[in-house]
């Protein structure tokens, strides 16, 4: 996992005051609480959906959006071949820990993903061991929904999310239109 340096706007779903107060500089990003269920599909963070405002109004209901430029800084990019086998040489120790522990693994089920948010979150504490640096980012591709058309591999929901696990990396704010 490499720093990149690459920006992508993302928007986030939530209140239609929260997300004024946030544009306003009434709330400041480090006041954002990231989310922190053990269902996040991403692990802890702060989730925006990658390019589509839209999509996170949707998902709000009360139609509160915020957008946000960032810089995914580290990232664990699961669209990166280094990313899902780091994610994978992790899920062994992960597991163990779990037996040493004697608590069973988490499973997944359905959309909440408790299994892939612990493993997640745990390589993301071994990266910092490993390396000394924090996993900042972990930006994700989920297919979800039907099919667009009858015998389509393609789905309506399919989303790109992105956990801002650092708050250094919304580098700015702004209303979507």
């Amino acid at each position: 996992m490499d720093a990149s340096s690459r920006i992508v706007f993302g928007y986030h779903g939530t209140t239609p005051e929260f997300s004024e107060r946030l544009i306003r500089g009434e709330v400041v990003p480090a006041d954002w609480k990231p989310s922190t269920n053990v269902f996040d599909w991403l692990g802890a963070g702060i989730y925006f959906w990658e390019f589509a405002p839209e999509r996170a109004r949707t998902w709000a209901k009360k139609g509160g959006v915020v957008g946000a430029i960032i810089n995914l800084g580290r990232c664990l990019d699961l669209s990166e071949i280094q990313s899902t086998e780091l994610l994978a040489d992790a899920f062994g120790p992960f597991a163990r820990e779990q037996a040493r522990q004697k608590q069973p693994l988490p499973r997944n089920k359905g959309k909440r993903r408790e299994l892939d948010c612990a493993v997640i979150d745990f390589a993301a504490k071994q990266i910092r061991k490993k390396t000394g640096q924090a996993v900042q980012t972990v930006r994700g591709a989920f297919l979800e929904g039907g099919p667009i058309f009858p015998g389509s591999s393609l789905l309506k929901e399919t989303h790109i999310q992105i956990a801002v696990r650092d708050i250094s990396c919304i580098i700015g704010l702004f209303r979507p239109t």
